[in-house]
């Protein structure tokens, strides 16, 4: 059994490209799948019937998991046997029976405006760290990018004739412009602190490590997010997800068109752009209520 769940992992991998998160992700709940499996004596996946994986998914519901984590489980699941029969390990794809819970839409959080002006205040722009978090800050709140893609970008990534940014997300790339704010800061960023914290020289990654000169990691730059948002006192529970849907709905707010900000954020599928446009109102109803003191 561990064998198949290998070789799909390496078909995820080289073939479909698959991004890192999501090879874990379905890597964790194969594993877990194929230790119930074997606990209960199913020792080849040609044994395994839509009772059992039913049984499987109801265990987990049981287990008192989140809707979208049992969701996540089926995904992994269905995507798994799909690729059993295509590659001819088992003849009948007994997962197709499976559906996910229904899982509550919510909407994302946003921050104010003010809030947004808070955190971005709160680097110390005189020293070499300040400057970095504040052009990462900065070019985050302005362009919506993800984190992944932040701490991947290089220098010549930049293009300062027109403002804009190089994006990339595994094959896919697209062009995000960015305004006066985050100009200012990554050009202080260039001229005054980069070359300071190079180790080598021929470094092209953009944002670098204080101590070692290397990229940042994901999890530093949530550290650092996260430190920034205690200090400047904001009450919402603020992750770089947070200042991308901010980014989102203040554009839209600001009477951008859906298809604009879709190609700014890099959707794949307009629909989950929409579920900013869509929740319009109740964005609006959760932003006066956290700025309107009289209730």
């Amino acid at each position: 059994m561990e064998n198949e769940i290998r070789e799909f992992i390496e078909y995820l991998h080289n073939v479909r490209h698959t991004s890192e998160n999501t090879i874990s992700s379905y890597h964790r709940d194969l594993v877990q799948l194929q230790d119930y499996l074997i606990n209960r004596g199913i020792l080849r996946w040609e044994e395994v019937t839509q009772d059992s994986l039913s049984e499987y998914v109801k265990a987990l519901a049981e287990q008192h998991f989140a809707a979208a984590t049992v969701s996540r489980h089926i995904a992994s699941i269905k995507s798994f046997f799909h690729y059993l029969v295509e590659n001819g390990n088992i003849e009948n794809d007994v997962a197709e029976i499976l559906k996910a819970p229904k899982v509550e839409k919510k909407l994302p959080t946003v921050m104010t405006p003010a809030e947004v002006d808070l955190l971005l205040m709160q680097p110390d722009a005189q020293s070499l760290k300040g400057k970095r978090d504040r052009a990462m800050l900065e070019l985050l709140y302005a362009t919506g990018m993800r984190v992944s893609e932040l701490i991947s970008l290089k220098v010549n990534d930049l293009d300062f004739r027109i403002n804009c940014v190089n994006c990339s997300t595994g094959d896919k790339q697209r062009t995000i412009p960015f305004g006066q704010k985050a100009r200012e800061a990554l050009l202080d960023y260039l001229k005054t602190a980069r070359d300071s914290m190079l180790h080598d020289h021929n470094e092209e990654v953009l944002f670098l490590n204080c101590s070692d000169g290397n990229s940042m990691s994901r999890q530093g730059f949530w550290k650092l997010l996260k430190q920034y948002a205690g200090k400047a006192g904001i009450k919402v529970d603020i992750t770089p997800y947070t200042v991308r849907h901010t980014f989102a709905a203040h554009l839209l707010e600001n009477g951008a068109d859906l298809k604009s900000v879709q190609e700014m954020l890099g959707h794949a599928d307009i629909s989950t752009t929409a579920r900013y446009a869509g929740n319009r109102h109740n964005y609006i109803r959760e932003i006066y209520e956290r700025t309107q003191k009289r209730g």
